[in-house]
């Protein structure tokens, strides 16, 4: 219908029906969702923490009569929320062997500036353990063979981000435990009844690992765990320390 403006129009408005009145008022009255903070380059402290928590790891090695102290600090994301998540923001190694200092602080500030950057940072602790000494690598306490000191160092990161939550543990359970002291058993078994003789358990035992066995003297180096436990069981390698056999 037509309908007779007889007053001069000072303003207006466009119409809508009324769920899209209660819509738009309903979205203006919600409250923001709190951005979520990502791990980049150009993030700093939180203000007013001058100190980050972090754990600091010891490493002894046979090639050098002072040990490595590796500290990483980490910076906890979006705390208290469901997005909170921590991840390395920094990493210092000390020795009191200067032999070592030059390419130790080089490769702290790399490896600090590659956390700092944000993203998968993983891949840090697999190209470290990759590096091989030309001179040789050594045994740690337990058989496992490190092929470098900056493989044992990639070692602490992988742990240091396993705490963390990074990286996945690849902890055996406990039925794969309780299989492989069987198997170990049987190996000790085999070896008495060729022998005529009772063999004796040996104990190696270090700061870092006081409850870890010594393995066969006949053991080889397994090539998934790098620790010298494989042996030879009903015709196949079979390694006592992670399970890996060449027979599948």
């Amino acid at each position: 219908m037509t309908v007779r403006i007889d007053k001069k129009i000072v303003g207006y408005q466009v119409g809508g029906n009324e769920s899209q009145k209660q819509d738009q008022a309903s979205e203006a009255a919600a409250p923001r969702k709190a951005e979520i903070i990502r791990m980049h380059e150009k993030l700093e402290r939180p203000e007013g923490m001058e100190c980050l928590e972090g754990a600091t790891y010891k490493i002894r090695t046979p090639l050098d009569d002072h040990a490595l102290y590796v500290t990483i600090n980490d910076i906890v994301l979006n705390a208290g929320t469901e997005h909170e998540q921590r991840r390395p923001f920094e990493i210092f190694i000390n020795s009191k062997n200067m032999d070592h200092f030059q390419w130790i602080v080089a490769l702290t500030r790399v490896m600090s500036a590659v956390f700092r950057k944000g993203g998968d940072v993983t891949f840090l602790s697999e190209e470290l353990q990759a590096v091989f000494d030309p001179k040789g690598g050594y045994f740690k306490p337990g058989g496992r063979f490190v092929p470098s000191i900056v493989a044992d160092i990639g070692a602490v990161v992988e742990h240091h981000l396993k705490r963390i939550g990074m990286i996945e543990p690849d902890e055996l359970s406990e039925q794969q435990q309780l299989i492989l002291e069987q198997k170990r058993a049987e190996y000790e078994a085999m070896e008495q009844q060729d022998s005529g003789q009772t063999a004796e358990k040996k104990t190696l035992t270090d700061a870092n690992s006081a409850d870890e066995a010594s393995y066969p003297a006949t053991a080889s180096v397994c090539f998934k765990c790098n620790t010298k436990a494989m042996v030879l069981l009903d015709g196949c390698q079979t390694c006592l320390a992670c399970g890996y056999s060449k027979c599948g």
